[in-house]
C-alpha cells in the first residue's frame, strides 16, 4: 500500500520504476508526435504534470463519494475539467508555445496514464499520497518527454534549446515522427538493461 512508502519513493516511483513513457509505454502519441525538441517536450510535460496532481488529489477529495458504476466518466470530467484551465492558462499568457502544441494539449483528456493512476491510486489512497504520486508520474512523464526531445533535437537539427551546437544537421530523420518511436523503444532498452544489472548486482552482494 501507498501508506508504506514515503513521499520522495513515490516521486522516484514515477520517474524511474513506473515511468510513463520509458517503463508503462503510456500515452506514446505525443511522445512521438511532439516531442521533435526539448521545449516542445518540457511545455507538454509541464501540462500533463498540472492535469496529473490536480486530477489526482480531486479523485482522492471526492472519492468516497463517487459510485462505482461512474468512475470512468467521473475521472474524464476530472481530468477535462483541469485540461481547460491549463489549456486556457497556456493560451493567454504562452500563445507561442500553445500554438506549437496544439491539439496536444487538449488531447491529455484521453491520456492513459492520467486515468489509470486516478483508477489504480487515487481512488484509494488519501489525499497527501495521492499528490505525491501525481508528481512523480507527472514528473516521469516530463523527464521522458525532455529526454526524447534532447535525442531528437540534437541529432535531427544539431541543437539544444534552438541553440547550434553541431554547426550542422547531422540526420534529419530524427525530426520525423517515426523517429520518435525509434528513440523511445531506445530508451525503453535502455531503462530495463539498467534494471536487469542492479538487480544482478543487488543478487551477487546479498
Amino acid at each position: 500500500m501507498a501508506n508504506d512508502k514515503t513521499s520522495m519513493q513515490l516521486v522516484a516511483n514515477g520517474i524511474l520504476k513506473e515511468n510513463p513513457i520509458f517503463r508503462l509505454a503510456l500515452s506514446m502519441c505525443p511522445a512521438v508526435g511532439i516531442s521533435t525538441t526539448v521545449m516542445n517536450g518540457f511545455m507538454l510535460g509541464i501540462a500533463v504534470l498540472f492535469v496529473q496532481v490536480c486530477s489526482s488529489v480531486t479523485i482522492s477529495m471526492v472519492k468516497n463519494l463517487i459510485h462505482p458504476r461512474i468512475r470512468i466518466p467521473t475521472y474524464t470530467l476530472t481530468i477535462a475539467t483541469w485540461v481547460t484551465v491549463i489549456d486556457m492558462v497556456l493560451a493567454a499568457y504562452l500563445p507561442e508555445a500553445y500554438a506549437k502544441m496544439g491539439i496536444f494539449v487538449k488531447l491529455i483528456v484521453a491520456f492513459a496514464i492520467i486515468t489509470m493512476r486516478l483508477e489504480m491510486f487515487a481512488c484509494k489512497e488519501p489525499v497527501g499520497a495521492s499528490f505525491w504520486d501525481g508528481l512523480g508520474m507527472g514528473l516521469g512523464f516530463m523527464i521522458g518527454m525532455m529526454t526524447i526531445g534532447l535525442v531528437r533535437e540534437l541529432l535531427g537539427s544539431g541543437a539544444i534549446l534552438g541553440y547550434d551546437v553541431l554547426g550542422f544537421k547531422p540526420l534529419l530523420f530524427f525530426i520525423l515522427p517515426c523517429a520518435g518511436f525509434f528513440v523511445v523503444g531506445l530508451m525503453m532498452a535502455f531503462f530495463n538493461y539498467i534494471e536487469v544489472f542492479y538487480k544482478r548486482k543487488k543478487g551477487f552482494t546479498s
